[in-house]
């Protein structure tokens, strides 16, 4: 028989804590830790166990309760977190995810819908090879060159680091002129053609222990090849399985692409979740971009796929960001500033634009693009749950 991992339940309603508990005593996975209410003590507690469970009742007091989620999971990388609410705020539980939380459930919680988040949580800490959440990946493309596609891959994905506090891989496609490393300041010892040539060899414990890591952060860079000879013959079916890879081991992967629509491009579009479309606010770019999307189109991609980002926008232009929607028939997802000092200094010096100056406008934009980016996810994520959980109490209804 298993050994029962400790749970923790914090709630400021009795009868919540009374429920939980006898659901967590029937599942017969977890085991119920001594109901305690000082935070510190349940903090401390938690940090010297390997892993376990937290559910916490965000119904009353948010701000307090989300510190704490953000506090334990920061501190206790192993611990589950699952947030519950009676009065659920789209904006709230999106906001308790960001900070750590892996789930969501209304309350009063259902007893199925709890069961299952908690065999999935079950299976996380006890399997060494479970994917411990579901990965998006992100390709950054446009088919001009010049305009800024490597920075926002780059500073996209560092934000995303440091914001989500998840594992984030920076995949360098560009196999003829990338220059993700040179934009990082990084002199990796593996590159992508070892990794695309070894799929065999590759695991999680080899992405996390050599992937170049980007300083002290979840951040992981895999490099385009030293040599031109590196890159040849590459096959459609070599990037699938890293991509298969990298998904079980990072929560989020964006990818850096060359302008050309070639094979790997093609294969990276094909499997990516999103894309962003990057364009400037020039007739010949928004042309192309135009023409792009009528592609993506014949490539059956769904419109929502795509989303379009302005670099290097101006509020006086004269085109404006309504001008583009109206020629894209598309709403543009994000405008990130134009400020030629500030991303010149961050790309001369080898470091983000956040490492130049945080408070300026195209750090912060950067930083709000992250957390849009991660809130996309998670909404979908709190969406999905709570629809569930609504879908399961009808069907309970219906029965009864």
């Amino acid at each position: 028989m298993c050994e029962k991992i400790p749970a923790a339940i914090l709630s400021e309603s009795e009868q919540t804590v009374e429920v939980l508990r006898k659901y967590l005593d029937e599942f017969g996975k977890f085991v119920s830790m001594t109901q305690c209410c000082d935070l510190s003590e349940i903090f401390n507690t938690l940090s010297s166990i390997q892993k376990s469970l937290l559910i916490v009742d965000i119904s009353k007091n948010f701000d307090k309760y989300n510190q704490f989620i953000s506090n334990i999971s920061s501190a206790c990388p192993e611990c589950k977190i699952i947030a519950i609410s009676d009065n659920p705020s789209i904006e709230d539980i999106v906001k308790a995810m960001r900070s750590g939380a892996k789930d969501f459930l209304p309350a009063p919680v259902l007893k199925s819908g709890l069961f299952i988040v908690l065999e999935r949580i079950f299976s996380q800490l006890t399997d060494k090879n479970s994917v411990k959440s579901k990965c998006r990946v992100m390709t950054v493309f446009s088919n001009k060159g010049g305009i800024g596609k490597t920075s926002i891959a780059s500073n996209l994905a560092l934000e995303l680091a440091k914001i989500t506090k998840e594992n984030v891989a920076l995949v360098d496609l560009n196999f003829q002129l990338g220059d993700i490393t040179t934009f990082l300041d990084l002199k990796p010892s593996f590159n992508i053609s070892y990794m695309l040539q070894n799929p065999d060899k590759i695991n999680s414990d080899f992405l996390l222990n050599t992937v170049e890591r980007y300083k002290n952060t979840s951040l992981y860079v895999i490099a385009d090849p030293p040599y031109f000879k590196q890159a040849e013959n590459i096959s459609k079916t070599q990037i699938i399985k890293l991509f298969d890879k990298l998904k079980e081991t990072f929560s989020y992967v964006v990818v850096d692409t060359d302008s050309t629509f070639d094979n790997k491009t093609v294969t990276a579009l094909d499997n990516s979740d999103i894309i962003f479309l990057v364009t400037i606010v020039n007739f010949p770019a928004l042309r192309n971009c135009q023409r792009i999307l009528d592609l993506f189109d014949k490539l059956g991609y769904d419109r929502e796929k795509t989303q379009i980002v302005i670099n290097r926008y101006m509020e006086n232009d004269e085109i404006k960001a309504e001008d583009v929607e109206k020629l894209l028939e598309k709403p543009v997802y994000w405008k990130i500033p134009n400020n030629y000092f500030t991303m010149m200094s961050a790309i001369n010096k080898g470091v983000s634009v956040a490492e130049i100056n945080p408070e300026s406008n195209v750090a912060l934009s950067y930083k709000e693009f992250a957390m849009s980016v991660s809130d996309m996810v998670y909404r979908n994520k709190v969406i999905k749950q709570y629809s569930s959980g609504i879908e399961d109490e009808f069907n309970n209804m219906i029965r009864g």
